[in-house]
């Protein structure tokens, strides 16, 4: 099984790439949906971001990704929302065909599109959107990052996002 990583800072641009993987008809998951399923049948008064730190901490830092490859069947699968080397690591025992792509965008072409997109965990100020990098960074998303095999840059419009996906997700299947 060929399994692709997603990685990127928060509003990098993931879940657009995840749409150009659905029109190519390349399965995937997101880590983020495991976090929140099992944050909501917890029962846990913690946030979501706290609920998914204390679980790295009680159950290993791997804990996600160990749940996510319970879903993942078939010849390619790509995976969404890796944030950090244990997780990798995991990803690479179950397949020796692991790659790493990595989503850069701008922190503040980042912290727009958040704030924009309105979901419940969107920032409500600069200093909160920093004290959410620090802990995706906390997790090792930088060191997931900086050993990308790939990175696709996310500095302009959408469409070229769109294309520069396409294109690098082609020569990665």
């Amino acid at each position: 099984m060929r399994i692709l990583l997603i990685a990127g800072m928060p509003g990098a641009g993931k879940e657009e790439l995840l749409g150009v993987a659905r029109s190519m008809g390349v399965p995937f998951l997101r880590m983020g949906d495991i976090v929140r399923e099992y944050h909501a049948s917890s029962g846990t008064d913690l946030t979501v971001g706290a609920y998914a730190s204390a679980q790295r901490e009680e159950l290993g830092k791997d804990i996600w990704a160990k749940r996510a490859l319970e879903r993942m069947d078939g010849e390619v699968f790509l995976v969404d929302g890796c944030r950090s080397m244990d997780e990798v690591r995991s990803y690479r025992g179950l397949s020796d065909d692991v790659r790493i792509v990595g989503i850069y965008a701008p922190p503040s072409a980042r912290y727009e599109r958040l704030v924009r997109r309105g979901r419940d965990d969107a920032p409500r100020s600069p200093e909160e959107f920093e004290a959410r990098d620090r802990r995706e960074m906390g997790w090792g998303l930088a060191d997931v990052l900086a050993l990308a095999d790939v990175m696709i840059l996310n500095d302009s419009d959408l469409e070229s996002f769109k294309v520069r996906t396409a294109i690098t997700l082609e020569a990665l299947l």
